[in-house]
């Protein structure tokens, strides 16, 4: 617990002071802890230190969590590239999917949505902008098309972007990645095609997180930094 109090403290730490490089306000930067391969004991720890939002990677692993601590208990996040057939399950336990990536994904939550009453999912569109063939997003030119879909929805909003740049150990080569999403938003926000108008931007790991914030995230997903190594091997 104090090892996990004591990382948790130099993150938010690392989250002030990359707001203050740039004149934004810290309370601006939502902080996502992401929990994937945690057991649910060092997530409830986390809760009792102060987090207050988690994101999970894959629907299966995180379904034994969130049922086990609480759907209540916390805000979860999808983070992860949805599957169809977890589309379901994905709606019953997640507050928001931040891995939204093609029309026929959001043809399918629309639908999981109605059938099972829930009247609002928040949704962020996962994009590629480096067309790596192992990652999943949607390509520039395609994203018109899907936030107009989205848009004509009645129970998805989009609220803003997502990407995972390609991996560079030096956080500064992400920077290019992260400074073209942000003039996107900008781009989109501009003629109001984000329900909650701004337009937020989930970008930023442990490793680079700072730098996503200097260019504008919204939303920073970290897990490494919280957490500390993986714990057992992915779901």
């Amino acid at each position: 617990m104090n090892s996990l109090a004591a990382n948790l403290s130099d993150v938010r730490q690392s989250i002030d002071a990359a707001c203050r490089r740039v004149d934004r306000d810290p309370k601006e930067v939502k902080l996502v802890a992401v929990s994937k391969t945690h057991p649910p004991d060092v997530i409830r720890d986390a809760i009792q230190i102060g987090c207050t939002v988690f994101g999970e990677n894959k629907v299966q692993e995180a379904e034994t969590k969130i049922l086990g601590i609480g759907r209540d208990a916390a805000e979860w996040h999808l983070s992860g590239h949805l599957q169809s057939n977890k589309a379901r399950k994905a709606v019953q336990l997640f507050d928001v999917i931040q891995s939204l990536d093609s029309v026929e994904l959001a043809t399918r939550l629309e639908r999981i949505c109605i059938e099972d009453g829930r009247a609002d999912l928040p949704v962020l569109v996962q994009v590629d902008l480096a067309g790596e063939a192992t990652k999943s997003g949607i390509r520039e030119h395609d994203l018109p098309e899907l936030v107009k879909f989205v848009q004509s929805c009645e129970r998805l909003r989009v609220i803003g972007f997502m990407i995972l740049p390609p991996w560079n150990e030096l956080p500064e080569a992400t920077r290019p990645y992260f400074r073209r999403l942000r003039e996107m938003r900008d781009e989109y926000a501009s003629q109001y095609l984000f329900s909650n108008s701004r337009g937020e931007l989930s970008m930023g790991m442990s490793h680079d997180f700072e730098v996503a914030i200097e260019e504008g995230a919204t939303i920073v997903r970290v897990g490494t930094a919280i957490f500390g190594e993986r714990q057992y091997n992915r779901a």
